[in-house]
């Protein structure tokens, strides 16, 4: 594991973010570090691996500093799904635009990012950028090895994986030799984190209005679904210090869920069950557009 990016020690005091990020790899140098994204996108362009949405989000709140930004930069509680999909959407930006591209998004994001300051965080801390980011990672893998289940004959992605997909939080200002090396130190990383976090009433209640949310009734059944699964792949630990119902019963219903999902996927053909890239990435392109022109607003019109 990384030295530096120890876990925060909870119930600790506040420390001081480590505010300066690095620059984007830009020019040449960016275009080879993205070179190399082919298993990355593979994973990516899967629907399945957006099951793990919920469950990224939440293990992110798990870190107090991100809980705290979140709930005092966003107005999560009218909107409270906006920070998971434009999340979602950078990450999809970041896999399949071209290098142009992604340098303009990355910009854009660490511009919003630089406002983004309070007691103990900064948006541009890159100890903050490796947790959000391994969250998505960590997610994705266990997608990949819980739920999409390869075959025995099918090559194990998960290592190359990890290395590339290190690329979406280099591009946001934390370097590959603050990263962990490999999938190894990745899961010692993620271990030692989740065992040191401890939920905090901002995260619960961040985490309250994206699993019910107020405005959203009309998708109430995908919504069941959506808390359901989000419950389900939470590690016990944090599902517990969430508070979230898991009963008998829901345990039987996520079970269902995730085998129907597991059967279909290795029923359905690639082509039939991944969209096509370019459709990805210009849908991802306009919703991050939109997100960042429409919080510049609300920050000129002092909202959060």
């Amino acid at each position: 594991m990384a030295g530096r990016n120890r876990p925060p020690t909870p119930g600790g005091p506040v420390t001081t973010p480590r505010a300066s990020s690095a620059p984007v790899p830009a020019g040449d140098v960016l275009a080879e570090r993205l070179a190399d994204r082919e298993v990355l996108r593979t994973l990516a362009a899967e629907p399945l691996v957006g099951l793990g949405a919920g469950r990224a989000l939440l293990m992110q709140l798990t870190h107090p500093a991100v809980a705290r930004g979140v709930a005092e930069h966003s107005d999560f509680a009218e909107r409270p799904l906006a920070r998971l999909f434009g999340t979602l959407d950078f990450l999809l930006v970041t896999t399949f635009g071209t290098p142009d591209e992604v340098g303009r998004i990355a910009a854009k994001v660490r511009g919003i990012h630089t406002a983004v300051r309070g007691e103990g965080y900064s948006g541009n801390d890159p100890d903050l950028q490796l947790w959000v980011n391994a969250t998505l990672i960590d997610s994705a893998l266990y997608i990949y090895e819980h739920v999409m289940r390869p075959g025995d004959g099918e090559p194990d992605l998960a290592e190359e994986y990890y290395r590339q997909a290190r690329i979406v939080a280099e591009v946001l200002g934390c370097p590959l030799d603050a990263q962990p090396p490999d999938l190894a130190a990745f899961r010692a990383y993620m271990a030692e984190t989740v065992a040191s976090l401890e939920v905090t009433d901002t995260a619960r209640e961040v985490a309250a209005a994206v699993l019910y949310p107020r405005k959203l009734r009309a998708l109430a059944p995908a919504l069941a679904v959506f808390r359901l699964v989000t419950t389900a792949l939470l590690p016990e630990a944090l599902r517990d210090q969430y508070g979230l119902p898991w009963t008998h019963n829901r345990r039987r219903a996520a079970d269902l869920v995730l085998r129907t999902a597991t059967d279909l996927h290795h029923l359905t053909p690639a082509f039939l069950r991944r969209p096509p890239r370019p459709l990805l990435v210009r849908l991802a392109r306009h919703r991050v557009d939109r997100t960042l022109a429409s919080r510049r607003d609300r920050r000129r019109r002092g909202r959060p």
